[in-house]
């Protein structure tokens, strides 16, 4: 570096002019980003080096000179940042010692299959890596946080350590009503209860229905059990086969009493609390409303009842 000449060049300017300019500077609106990415363990030198490089900042060695002599002295952190063109030098620096690096998000939704989150991860262009798909009802949704260049493994890692902390915290607000005995068994229920409304506010009762269903040794009847073997929790985009209603393949509930094998998807943390704490009634059956929702019913006639009106809605919309 040509330290002596720059100093010569500082003092000569004046410190004063020199703050009035370049440091303490404002971007013009609508500036357009500019992304750098300050390697790990850089020094500020290598940093604006890599400033230069990147068109914002004029000068690499001014700019390590004048954050020594009037920055600060804390250290600058690793990361991706997007500064604004023509941003104050003063706010550059700062920012990269705060550690305000460019976040993406990636949203996981409720009820999202793991061979979605897989291919949602893989979608991810500023991620890195291979990824594999995780065991069903590992994965909390959620919307992570995550920075450019991270690794798609660390990421969902931190998603299944989310779900297992979620269920720890959850675990002890199980009521003696509950019909799940382990924690496995509680991401199950949860995942069917998901599947089977949009709708938060009815998860308790929905979780409610299953748990009378499983303690007066019925069958669950859950559609979207019979579904999840053929899309693995994708849409199916057609009606039920009966070919489907009747394969015994471990998750069918029309099949078999109790709960299937295993989730059949990634159940959110309401989802997980209504089915162990599930609401007091004597329902044992549900179906859609036509407005979103659903109608409960306690006996079998009046079940039939309420599908009556749900196809006579149906067939009015067209869809049968």
């Amino acid at each position: 570096m040509v330290w002596g000449a720059l100093l010569a060049l500082l003092s000569m300017v004046g410190l004063s002019v020199w703050t009035a300019t370049v440091w303490t500077r404002a971007p013009q609106p609508g500036a357009g980003l500019i992304e750098v990415t300050i390697p790990r363990g850089a020094s500020i030198g290598q940093a604006a080096d890599a400033l230069q490089a990147a068109g914002v900042v004029e000068s690499a060695d001014a700019f390590e000179i004048a954050a020594r002599l009037i920055g600060d002295d804390r250290p600058i952190q690793f990361g991706t940042y997007a500064f604004k063109e023509g941003e104050g030098w003063a706010k550059i620096l700062d920012r990269m010692q705060r550690g305000e690096v460019v976040i993406v998000k990636v949203l996981i939704p409720e009820g999202m299959p793991s061979i979605m989150v897989a291919e949602r991860l893989q979608a991810m262009k500023r991620l890195q890596g291979p990824i594999e798909v995780p065991a069903e009802g590992t994965v909390l949704p959620a919307t992570w946080d995550t920075k450019p260049g991270e690794q798609r493994a660390a990421v969902l890692k931190r998603m299944q350590a989310g779900m297992v902390d979620t269920l720890d915290k959850l675990w002890p607000t199980k009521t003696a009503r509950s019909a799940v005995k382990t924690k496995d068994e509680a991401v199950i229920l949860a995942s069917i209860v998901q599947k089977e409304t949009a709708d938060a506010s009815e998860y308790r009762r929905i979780a409610g229905v299953y748990t009378n269903r499983l303690t007066q040794g019925m069958k669950l009847d859950a559609d979207p059990t019979v579904i999840y073997p053929t899309t693995k929790g994708k849409p199916l985009g057609r009606r039920i086969r009966r070919s489907e209603l009747r394969a015994d393949n471990g998750y069918n509930t029309y099949v078999r009493k109790g709960l299937p094998q295993g989730p059949i998807a990634n159940p959110g943390r309401e989802a997980i609390a209504a089915v162990l704490d599930p609401e007091a009634h004597d329902f044992l059956y549900f179906v859609a409303d036509g407005t979103g929702g659903h109608v409960f019913a306690e006996t079998y006639p009046q079940h039939q009842a309420n599908v009556e009106k749900w196809f006579a809605i149906r067939r009015s919309r067209g869809e049968m």
